[in-house]
């Protein structure tokens, strides 16, 4: 029997002595505590991104802006052919 074959009696048991230990109260505060966590960590991820792109905008305003018409010199076969 290893740990990964726990199953629902097993679980059940598990979550009756956190309860007996800790106390409905403590349990709903630690949740809140995580729940604010996470939605900290994400706040903190959104900010980054958001870092971020304008950190590309700086970049990028003082770059030409590329166009495929006219940018790219076109070679002429004709010489192409006669230096071969």
């Amino acid at each position: 029997m290893g740990i990964g074959n726990i199953g629902l009696p097993g679980l059940l048991l598990i979550a009756v002595v956190v309860l007996v230990l800790f106390g409905r109260g403590k349990i709903s505060s630690l949740m809140g505590e995580v729940g604010k966590g996470i939605t900290s960590f994400k706040k903190g991820i959104k900010e980054g991104e958001d870092d971020t792109v304008a950190i590309e905008d700086v970049d990028g305003a003082d770059l030409p802006k590329h166009t495929d018409a006219g940018t790219h010199p076109k070679t002429d076969k004709a010489t192409d052919k006669g230096a071969s």
